[in-house]
């Protein structure tokens, strides 16, 4: 994932944290390991409170993850159809971009 995906990731993450803390909910402590060359960029810019972009980024993908269950709610695919269905996408997608060149 790239470095600018995972900020605007952490971005939302902080978004949905700063309410919380507004109302007064508790929170946890989450510990993350991350590659080495990743957490060498972060040291350079001291600036940036990558807490608040790691909560940011897990807001936001719950965001986009409620997005899809009330779309799955809805569904009358069984889990088998959707894969088969899935892969015939990708194979697709996967001739045009090998025609594309």
């Amino acid at each position: 994932m790239k470095l600018l995906n995972i900020i605007n990731i952490l971005n939302v993450i902080y978004k949905y944290l700063f309410i919380y803390n507004i109302l007064g909910e508790n929170m946890a402590s989450l510990t993350l390991a991350i590659p080495k060359e990743l957490k060498e960029e972060m040291e350079k810019h001291k600036e940036i409170n990558w807490s608040e972009i790691a909560r940011q980024a897990i807001m936001q993908k719950l965001a986009l993850l409620a997005k899809m269950d009330e779309l799955l709610k809805k569904s009358k695919l069984t889990e088998s159809e959707t894969i088969r269905l899935g892969r015939k996408v990708n194979k697709k997608i996967a001739e045009r971009l090998n025609a594309e060149g």
